[in-house]
């Protein structure tokens, strides 16, 4: 969009994540700081990773434009002493304890894209996409003591909702890596059910 001056432009069209945030990373490293990131992106899933990325890692989020299905994602690069150290939550689990708790009272919280869920997740997980989470977080209050068990494709979108439950009071809550994208065990694939 011409009402937007870029320093660099990025072309993640057609990747998912992580691949979107491994090249913002990248491309972050290369430009000085308060000069502008344009990222372009088709993967819904990469309107929430940016935001929280950028946000996590003390750059400053200028925002976000759709147009047909492209996203352009824009960050300011921070000087570096606005910038944090990217940390992971500590909290991790593999898919063979995730699949010990289906059947259990654990909550199973799958945070892709609906159309990811609905093509195959978990059974028993409930839906809630990263972008959405924190407004969803009422309703989730009745599990803030039981274990969730947070799931997306490969480790890093769960990674951020885990930050986002603990910030919240979630006392017993666990990244599980590699999440979906080596997910050995039963798979469901029904319309969304979203919390």
């Amino acid at each position: 969009m011409s009402a937007y001056t870029v320093d660099k432009s990025i072309d993640c069209k057609g990747l998912s994540c992580p691949m979107p945030i491994v090249r913002t990373k990248k491309a972050i490293d290369e430009i000085a700081p308060g000069q502008v990131l344009e990222v372009v992106a088709t993967d819904p899933g990469s309107v929430a990773d940016v935001k929280s990325w950028a946000t996590r890692t003390g750059h400053q989020f200028l925002g976000t434009t759709e147009d047909g299905g492209v996203f352009h994602h824009y960050i300011r690069k921070s000087i570096p002493e606005e910038q944090k150290p990217e940390t992971t939550f500590a909290n991790v689990v593999d898919n063979d304890v995730l699949a010990s708790k289906l059947g259990s009272d654990a909550l199973i919280l799958d945070v892709r894209e609906p159309m990811e869920y609905a093509f195959g997740h978990v059974p028993g997980a409930k839906l809630a996409p990263l972008g959405q989470l924190e407004r969803m977080l009422e309703g989730l209050k009745t599990y803030a003591d039981k274990e969730v068990y947070v799931v997306c494709r490969t480790g890093n979108r769960s990674d951020m909702a885990c930050k986002i439950l603990a910030d919240h009071g979630f006392t017993n809550v666990y990244n599980v890596i590699p999440g979906m994208s080596e997910w050995q065990g039963p798979v469901e694939q029904s319309e969304v059910e979203q919390l």
